[in-house]
């Protein structure tokens, strides 16, 4: 769903992450010469998404630990939607899935 020249586009940035963490709220503010997404939750909260911006799509998220890693669940227009965030040493791992598809990305930590 999302349009050509935007996939373009996009394989052609490198965004930074500024992820924040007080007890279980977290915010990941997402920074591209694009775009900028911000998304605050409460793990174990499900919550109202509007990826305004991104895809334009609304979802109901819920993010979880999943072990060592924070995994979300979107439900909303797409099925079998969410993202998994998990540190490896100095590095940032990023997987976002949607119907089969998935899309990895790797941050290095500044």
């Amino acid at each position: 769903g999302i349009d050509f020249a935007t996939r373009k586009i996009a394989k052609l940035l490198k965004p930074q992450k500024v992820i924040e963490q007080n007890g279980d709220s977290f915010s990941i503010h997402t920074y591209s010469s694009l775009r900028n997404y911000l998304v605050q939750f409460k793990v174990g909260e499900e919550f109202d998404e509007d990826n305004k911006g991104l895809d334009n799509r609304k979802c109901k998220s819920l993010v979880t630990w999943d072990n060592d890693r924070l995994t979300c669940v979107q439900k909303g227009e797409k099925k079998d939607r969410g993202w998994t965030h998990w540190i490896e040493g100095d590095t940032l791992h990023l997987e976002m899935f949607c119907e089969g598809q998935v899309c990895k990305q790797t941050f290095q930590r500044a």
